[in-house]
């Protein structure tokens, strides 16, 4: 008895012994037929490239080198009712089996010898994607133990999120599509994160049979097998009727969409400098860019064929770029619609006039309602003229500038200078481009330099953010640039801000609270509109990209409405102007000082000689009331500006000399209290100019 007890104990030793061999070889075989047969799986598969915006949403794809439009795949960004329609559908025991369901392939089997014919083949997702990966010649039996192997070999590899993601980045789904997301934008227009039952059954239903049942070449065949996936999920217990009923009433899609072109070119030139195998951001915001390329493509349907419209649209703040359309049609070559002309030197017209009167409120030349003539002059050979080729005769500056009349803007260039107002732009970060070796000159106060509609923006941030540029960027990962200065002071930029608020808009147009300036080059070949609120600028180009003269353009016709519609469809929330800074001076034509009556009447030209003139107070002028907040803890320096004189000057303030002796033509002074004061400002040839002025 002990005897048989021991070699039934040596003869399971044995049989144990063997078994482990057997596994043992096995594994060996396994592993020599891994090494033998590698798997052909990247460690990524190639995938289409994609630009996003700000918050991540997709503004622009771009097909595969093989022309695919294969979209990377997160299982997290997948409506997760498509996955368990999918797998209930396709491979129910998917989370549980190591590749090969041995059920399904029983079930097929038996189902095959029963009718006849296939009617299902067993496949896993894993035996799917190996077919994906690795294409099978025919359907045989060779085929389908090649793919179970292939399957092994993933599920050793991969983990079944990643069996799972490679799956639905890989499916075909009609033509050149690969991949649900790339099946969902092509056939549903947005992302498959949401879906209905009867979009997610179509998905599930597609890629047995990409080609025979295309919804826009098969619909028939489409709404059947949708609906077959639609009672499959009755049947397991998925769906309800009256759901699966409610699904099977929607229409299958009729087209194949164009995947996402936002931002054509900002898009391409963020692709073109972006580090391999990372996907770009830009500070773009998707909803405002689809509102402002809407706009652009409407404005140039009615403008007629080959012109253009280019738009950027601004946060001033920071300098973020929201919106960008470099032109109306990015894919019309009668439109030379391949040229970003948003980066193109053009004309700029008038639309620099505002930093042209800028500097003179900064100087102390002129307030609003400073009159100015209006009538024909001659600067030592320019002889500007109006638009219209009329005269207004004595106008306000106010009016000057919300008329946009070229004379009284030269007239006021000639006494601030050109090269000053170049040299502000220059710290503003902008260097517009003269012709060459040319100086500055008095034409480019009617748009004798170039300039790009970027760098225009980019001046007009200063307006609408207390006289603080910002450089524009459209990249999230970029650092911002901070410019060199301001553009011009918080006192006089509120002026032109409350100047160009009062602009009258457009006809048609909507009464949106902005201020802004148009402009339209010499010959008619651009037009142009830059407005801002207290936080956005919006700019707007219109043209021929050959720079080809538009009888009829105008700044004002052509551009402003696209601009006030482009400001309404943004969906940006208006933002309120800023309300003064201290030390406003606007006083009533009938308050003014005669200093500041009348422009050019104590006003050297710059293009005549004379001899030094005595120091003259400008700012404040005689008998101003100035408010500081003098009995706060927060009161402003009152701003001291001067002209004429020999340098260096001493200023007093009721006989006391401030600190020290400058040769600057500006001072500052913090009165001790409020009432009045006698400035006073003394020059190297000891000539001296008072004025008396009300702090308050």
């Amino acid at each position: 008895m002990r005897g048989l007890r021991t070699k039934t104990l040596q003869r399971f030793a044995i049989a144990a012994i063997a078994s482990m061999a057997m596994l043992a070889v096995a594994a060996i075989v396994l592993w020599q037929l891994d090494r033998a047969f590698p798997l052909p799986l990247a460690k990524t598969p190639v995938v289409s490239a994609e630009v996003l915006d700000r918050d991540g949403q997709l503004l622009r794809a771009f097909a595969t080198p093989d022309g695919y439009w294969r979209l990377k795949v997160d299982l997290d960004q997948v409506d997760p009712q498509f996955i368990d329609m999918l797998l209930t559908y396709e491979d129910k025991r998917f989370w549980h089996h190591q590749g090969i369901d041995v059920l399904a392939l029983a079930r097929a089997a038996f189902q095959f010898v029963t009718s006849g014919h296939i009617v299902s083949g067993g496949s896993t997702i894993s035996m799917q994607l190996a077919r994906l990966i690795e294409p099978r010649e025919s359907r045989s039996v060779a085929a389908k133990l090649r793919q179970m192997a292939r399957a092994l070999q993933i599920e050793a590899r991969l983990s079944k999120r990643e069996i799972l993601e490679r799956y639905l980045t890989l499916a075909p789904y009609g033509g050149n599509l690969e991949g649900v997301r790339a099946a969902s934008l092509a056939w549903f227009g947005k992302e498959p994160k949401r879906l209905t039952v009867a979009q997610a059954a179509l998905l599930v239903a597609l890629p047995q049979l990409p080609e025979k049942r295309r919804p826009d070449r098969n619909p028939e065949t489409a709404r059947l097998t949708r609906d077959r996936v639609l009672q499959r999920m009755v049947s397991a217990g998925e769906l309800g009727e009256r759901e699966a009923a409610r699904a099977e009433l929607d229409t299958i899609p009729a087209i194949r969409r164009d995947m996402p072109a936002l931002a054509a070119h900002a898009a391409h030139a963020a692709l073109q400098r972006a580090k391999p195998g990372t996907t770009p951001r830009l500070t773009i915001r998707k909803s405002v860019q689809q509102g402002l390329e809407a706009v652009a493509a409407d404005a140039a349907r009615k403008l007629g064929p080959k012109l253009s419209v280019a738009m950027v649209l601004a946060d001033s703040r920071t300098g973020e770029i929201l919106g960008e359309v470099g032109a109306a049609d990015p894919f019309n070559a009668s439109r030379s619609g391949w040229i970003d002309m948003t980066q193109v030197l053009r004309s700029p017209g008038s639309t620099l006039k505002p930093f042209i009167y800028g500097l003179a409120f900064e100087q102390g030349l002129i307030a609003q309602e400073t009159m100015i003539e209006d009538s024909p002059v001659d600067f030592s050979g320019y002889r500007p003229k109006n638009f219209d080729m009329a005269y207004q005769g004595d106008v306000s500056i106010r009016t000057a500038l919300q008329l946009s009349l070229n004379v009284p803007a030269i007239r006021i260039l000639d006494a601030v200078g050109p090269t000053r107002l170049m040299a502000r732009f220059r710290q503003a970060g902008v260097v517009p481009v003269l012709p060459v070796n040319e100086a500055p000159g008095l034409a480019i106060g009617l748009g004798g330099v170039g300039i790009t509609l970027r760098d225009l923006v980019q001046l007009y941030t200063g307006l609408a953010n207390g006289g603080r540029v910002n450089a524009l960027r459209d990249d999230m990962d970029a650092k911002p640039t901070e410019t060199a200065a301001t553009i011009l002071d918080p006192q006089a930029n509120w002026q032109i801000g409350d100047i160009l608020s009062g602009v009258r808009p457009p006809a048609g147009a909507a009464p949106r609270g902005i201020a802004y300036k148009t402009g339209t080059s010499y010959g008619y070949r651009d037009a142009w509109s830059v407005g801002f609120d207290g936080r956005y600028v919006l700019g707007v180009w219109v043209g021929r990209a050959d720079a080809g003269a538009v009888p009829g353009l105008s700044g004002y016709v052509s551009a402003a409405p696209i601009l006030f519609e482009g400001f309404a469809r943004s969906g940006l929330a208006a933002a309120p102007m800023p309300s003064p800074p201290p030390g406003i001076y606007r006083p009533r034509r009938e308050d003014l000082p005669v200093t500041l009556a009348r422009f050019g009447s104590n006003i050297q030209s710059n293009n005549a000689k004379a001899p030094e003139p005595a120091p003259r107070i400008v700012f404040p002028p005689e008998g101003a009331r100035v408010d500081l907040g003098t009995n706060s803890a927060d009161a402003t320096p009152l701003v001291l500006k001067l002209q004429g004189g020999r340098a260096p000057f001493r200023w007093l303030a009721n006989g006391k000399p401030l600190a020290g002796i400058d040769r600057r033509r500006t001072a500052t002074w913090l009165p001790d209290g409020v009432g009045y004061s006698t400035l006073t400002v003394i020059d190297a040839a000891g000539r001296a100019a008072s004025v008396n002025v009300f702090v308050q």
